[in-house]
């Protein structure tokens, strides 16, 4: 073996050209299709640009009137806030607690597991969101299982109140990805200590507080900041559900949502550009955040001092 690796060194170590070779396309698809966009649309951030015309120069005109004059700007900050705050939570806590029962043997144990995991890949669809929107929507499946209770909505989807949660309720619905995750993190915890905590008289709860979430907090961890960035990006259920307005009252004008209004339905492309380096800036801080709070909480098996 390491004659073969002499052997590859001396033909192709002094040859680096052919690697950069192999990675050209890569490296061409990341310049073209990532970094090159990423650098125009922050050139377009400074300028006032329709699509139709030349971007004209105006400094940081843009964030200015973002962050002082446009309240529905402020409106879309704090809607997409709490559905972050709502479906982030909600999602991984059904994730774990699905997964913590597939992790049980049983004979039906590949059915469930596929069966609880098909709702993630229909992804973020349009056909999932219309469904969706019919089933909260009035006269929906909801609302009249709700009225023979004497529960009376009039359809969440046209209620400020309730149409936030119904797109919280989609994200939550798809926790295939999470549990999937959180089913392998499981399988990693070694059985000893289990049995150490049923030898100690320790009961479920303590077991699960004592045991499970300390060896599992590296997967939690890992969930959570996938799980908030993909919350933070979140645009076709606010779309489909409320017709790509964002109503009824402005109750699910998602970020992004009112960023694609700006850019491709008023216009206003040097405007949206802004929005999208916000929320760059934005989710770049909460996740900087997040890994700076995980020394409080995120246990890592093997390391000195725990």
């Amino acid at each position: 073996m390491t004659a073969l690796r002499q052997r590859t060194r001396t033909r192709y170590g002094d040859r680096p050209g052919i690697a950069y070779l192999f990675l050209s396309p890569w490296m061409a698809g990341a310049l073209l299709l990532t970094v090159g966009p990423m650098l125009a649309s922050l050139y377009l951030s400074f300028t006032n640009y329709d699509l139709f015309t030349t971007p004209r120069w105006i400094g940081l005109a843009n964030y200015r009137r973002l962050l002082l004059d446009d309240p529905r700007f402020l409106t879309a900050v704090w809607v997409t806030v709490k559905y972050v705050a709502l479906s982030t939570p909600l999602k991984l806590v059904a994730a774990l607690a699905v997964a913590m029962l597939l992790n049980r043997a049983s004979r039906a144990q590949g059915f469930y597991r596929s069966a609880f995991y098909a709702p993630s890949l229909l992804g973020a669809s349009v056909a999932v969101a219309l469904v969706w929107r019919v089933i909260f929507d009035t006269n929906g499946i909801v609302d009249q299982s709700l009225s023979t209770l004497g529960i009376h909505t009039g359809g969440w989807v046209a209620s400020p109140r309730y149409a936030l949660l119904v797109i919280v309720a989609l994200a939550v619905w798809q926790f295939g990805a999470p549990m999937v995750i959180f089913l392998a993190g499981l399988k990693q915890i070694p059985a000893e200590l289990y049995d150490a905590a049923a030898v100690d008289g320790a009961g479920w709860w303590r077991t699960f507080r004592s045991v499970t979430l300390p060896m599992l907090s590296p997967v939690i961890f890992f969930n959570l900041v996938l799980e908030t960035i993909h919350a933070f990006q979140a645009f076709t259920g606010a779309f489909v559900v409320s017709g790509g307005r964002g109503g009824p009252t402005d109750s699910t004008l998602f970020y992004t949502l009112y960023l694609y209004q700006k850019g491709f339905t008023e216009y206003r492309m040097g405007y949206a550009s802004a929005m999208a380096w916000l929320l760059v800036i934005a989710i770049a801080a909460i996740t900087a955040l997040l890994f700076r709070t995980a020394r409080m909480w995120v246990f890592y098996a093997g390391e000195d001092g725990r």
